[in-house]
C-alpha cells in the first residue's frame, strides 16, 4: 500500500472450527445474527446480492467474486461511487479455532478517503466481534447497537 491510497486491514481468532465460521460468513440465515438483516441469497461465487441491514433504510448491492470453500471470500460494495474490494481470509489456529483477516481496499488518501477509512476501520472491527460474540456464545452484539443512527 503506497501513501496515496489507504487499505483496511483487520483480524480477529474465533474459538470455533474454520467449517463453522466460514458458513456463518457465506450464509444470510447465520449473518442476520451479528450482520445483515436480509440478503438475497448466499454468497457464491459471481453472484449479484442485495443486502439490508437492520438500522439503515437502503439495499446495499454485493457483487461476490472468489469463494474457495472454508478459506477465502471477496466482494465488490461500493462507497462514494467507487467499488471497494473486501476480502475475509480463513486460517486454522491451535485448538480448533479460526483466525478471520479482512482487507478492504481502496480509497486515495484525501478527506473522502480517511472518513471511509475511519468509519469502515471501525465497521469491519464491529463485524469481527459480533460474529465472535454470535458463533462462541450465541450472543447478537449488534441488536440494538445502532438504533442512534436511524434517520
Amino acid at each position: 500500500m503506497s501513501s496515496e491510497r489507504l487499505e483496511i486491514n483487520c483480524a480477529m481468532q474465533i474459538q470455533k472450527p474454520i467449517h463453522e465460521v466460514f458458513e456463518a460468513i457465506v450464509n444470510p440465515k447465520k449473518m442476520s445474527n451479528y450482520f445483515i438483516a436480509t440478503s438475497t441469497g448466499k454468497m457464491e461465487e459471481n453472484k449479484n446480492l442485495i443486502w439490508k441491514f437492520p438500522e439503515f433504510d437502503f439495499e446495499c448491492p454485493v457483487k461476490v467474486g472468489k469463494v474457495e470453500h472454508n478459506k477465502y471470500v471477496s466482494f465488490y460494495w461500493e462507497n462514494s461511487g467507487v467499488d471497494l474490494l473486501v476480502e475475509i481470509t480463513l486460517s486454522e489456529k491451535e485448538n480448533n479455532s479460526t483466525l478471520v483477516t479482512i482487507t478492504e481496499k481502496s480509497m486515495k488518501n484525501n478527506e473522502a478517503g480517511l472518513k471511509w477509512l475511519s468509519g469502515n476501520s471501525f465497521g469491519w472491527s464491529n463485524f469481527l466481534a459480533c460474529l465472535k460474540a454470535y458463533l462462541e456464545y450465541g450472543i447478537n452484539l449488534r441488536k440494538g447497537a445502532f438504533d442512534f443512527m436511524k434517520q
